[in-house]
Order: C-alpha cells, then sequence, then structure tokens
C-alpha cells in the first residue's frame, strides 16, 4: 500500500492521476470474452443492444463481443476455451451434452428461433418441406442450429437424411448471392436477410417460425433458441460474474420489452440495418415477441429440442440427456 500510495503521488506530480484512476477501473472490471453468432442477426440482438446501452459497464464488466457468423464455430470456440460464453441458441447445450460436455444456458433470450425456411422464387413448384426431396438447402453452416432444424423439418417431411443437402452459406449477403445462384434451392435464415430477400420478391416463405404461435405449430411446441450458454464448469467457478452477466441481459430484456422497435433501432448500430432501416424497424416490431421477458426458460421448452433433436439426429436418438442441467435459472432469477 506505501509502494502504491508514493507511485500515485509521483503520477500526481506529474498530472497522471487521473490515468491511474481509468486504469484501475479497467483492471477492476471483470474481462469476458463472449461469441455472437452473428450479431448482426435480429434474433442475437440483446448482445450488441446490452453493450450499446452501456449495461454491461454499469455492471463492472469489460465484455469483449466476437463475430462468427455460424453457430457452431462460436461453439467450437468456447469449447476449446478461447471464449468464455456463446450468444447462440440453446439447442447446442443439449447436443453436447451426448458427446460428453456440459454446458447451460445461464439466460434464455427468446422463446422462438425467429427463423424462417425460405424458398427461391425460381421455384414455384416448391410449396412444401417434401417438394425439397434432391435439393440444396442453405444453413449458416453445417452442425449449426439453422442445419438442426432444416434437417428436422425435412424428416417431419417424409423426406429422409441422405435424400437433401444442406449447404453452409452464412447469412446476410452470401446467403443472399448463394439463392441468386440457385446454389441453393431453399434456406433456413433470420432478420433482416428475411425481409431483404422478401422485399424484392427473390423468396417467399415456406415455413416460419417467428413468432411462438407458429413455432408451434411447426416444431410442435415452445422453441427456447438464442441465449447465452457457457461452460457448467466456468459457470461453477465465476459465479459473481455469471451474475453481473445475467444482470445486464435481464435489463436488456426489460428494456426490449417495454421499448418500442424504433426506440431500439435507434441504439444500434446503422450497419445493423443492411441499407433500409424502416425494413429493419418492421421486422423487429413484427418479431421482438421471441425474446424472454426476463432471461427465464419457458416452461416446456427443453423437452420440444429434445424431442426436436431426437427425431432426425444420431447423437441425440435414443441417449439419455439431463435437461435439468442444460440451463440454469439461478441467475436469472436472482438478477437485479
Amino acid at each position: 500500500m506505501k509502494n502504491t500510495n508514493q507511485f500515485t503521488r509521483v503520477l500526481q506530480a506529474l498530472g497522471l492521476a487521473s490515468a491511474l484512476v481509468i486504469s484501475s477501473a479497467a483492471i477492476a472490471a471483470d474481462k469476458v470474452t463472449i461469441i455472437v453468432g452473428g450479431y448482426e442477426k435480429q434474433i442475437y440482438l440483446p448482445a450488441k443492444l446490452t453493450e450499446a446501452l452501456g449495461y454491461f459497464k454499469a455492471e463492472g464488466l469489460d465484455v469483449e463481443l466476437l463475430n462468427e457468423a455460424s453457430g457452431v464455430d462460436a461453439e467450437n470456440e468456447m469449447l476449446a476455451g478461447a471464449v468464455q460464453g456463446v450468444v447462440g441458441f440453446y439447442d447446442h447445450c443439449v447436443d453436447l451434452q451426448t458427446k460428453g460436455k456440459y454446458v447451460q444456458s445461464v439466460v434464455q433470450f427468446s422463446q422462438a428461433p425467429g427463423e424462417v425456411e425460405l424458398v427461391s422464387s425460381k421455384h414455384p413448384d416448391i410449396k412444401s418441406m417434401t417438394d425439397l426431396r434432391g435439393k440444396s438447402l442453405g444453413v449458416t453452416g453445417l452442425g449449426s442450429s439453422t442445419n438442426f432444424l432444416s434437417q428436422y423439418l425435412m424428416v417431419k417431411g417424409g423426406v429422409p437424411l441422405g435424400e437433401f443437402s444442406t449447404i453452409p452459406v452464412g447469412a446476410g449477403t452470401t446467403f443472399i448471392a448463394a439463392m441468386q445462384q440457385d446454389k441453393i434451392q431453399a434456406g433456413m435464415t433470420t432478420e433482416p436477410t428475411i425481409s431483404r430477400m422478401l422485399k424484392t420478391g427473390e423468396a417467399r416463405i415456406l415455413v416460419d417460425m417467428r413468432t411462438v404461435e407458429k413455432t408451434k405449430a411447426a416444431l410442435g411446441g415452445t422453441y427456447p433458441a438464442a441465449s447465452l450458454y457457457m461452460s457448467t464448469d466456468w459457470v461453477e467457478k465465476n459465479k459473481p460474474t455469471v451474475q453481473k452477466l445475467a444482470n445486464a441481459f435481464v435489463k436488456t430484456l426489460k428494456f426490449i420489452n417495454t421499448h418500442s422497435a424504433a426506440e431500439i433501432a435507434d441504439k444500434m448500430s446503422k450497419d445493423f440495418y443492411a441499407g433500409d432501416k424502416d425494413g429493419y424497424i418492421k421486422a423487429l416490431a413484427d418479431g421482438k415477441a421471441m425474446f424472454t421477458p426476463d432471461g427465464v426458460m419457458p416452461a416446456g421448452g427443453p423437452e420440444t429440442v429434445l424431442a426436436v433433436l431426437s427425431a432426425f439426429s444420431k447423437n441425440v436418438k435414443g441417449k439419455t440427456v439431463d435437461l435439468s442441467k442444460t440451463y440454469t435459472t439461478e441467475f436469472v432469477k436472482n438478477a437485479k
């Protein structure tokens, strides 16, 4: 302490005391790196919105958000220890447990996928998922949640695995280009890509999972999707930091629940509008009901996810999964 005081006096003499204060605050903040499966996607809105609202800093957190186009790549970064958390779909928590890896959703952002299956307007004969037999379907990445849901919908439509292809094309511009070039005849994507393709008339919706009601019709129940998930081991060892993250994200979810789409959009970078702010706002207004108001896992949701994955995945089918270990409500229920 004596040496610290002497150091402070030296800095004061040099007029650098304020620099020490700033430096000390930075050191005191909990450093956390979170990778987002495409933070320009509206389904992952809470990540960048929390940053924009200053809620991380208000909790004494130094959060770095990294962008990754595919959820499965984000998952792999976390498993490798390169990041502490992932903003991605909850279904990875179920899938990973069957591989002996325990991760859990600590804040559940949404109760519907916010995804749609778009079909190219070049193929007016395609009226249902069954008609996609022998076709190429775009997904963000192999092993991603868009891949999971595409496979489920095809199997549900009577088309077994092996009788269609899933092609990793990302989202946004790369997804649009793949459909324009007919590399994919259909594909699963999110806002704002959905609105961009509908506006130009290059695609139409085949299956809509942007609301809880439409999700129940497509998947048989509430489907918890976007979340903050982390290694169970890391959560147990860093509970105070996880609680701060939960505090920040729950505040953001309440902000989304109590503010208009236009007010929310004003907090986001212009880059997120993809050149069409009005379209971005409309899509958000239509879809923001997908977000939970409090970060709590919706009742029955994990069971729906397990049923969906069990319908097609060799990893999950016939395996025993302890769903209680795939999520926790401890932190969101204790959120300030």
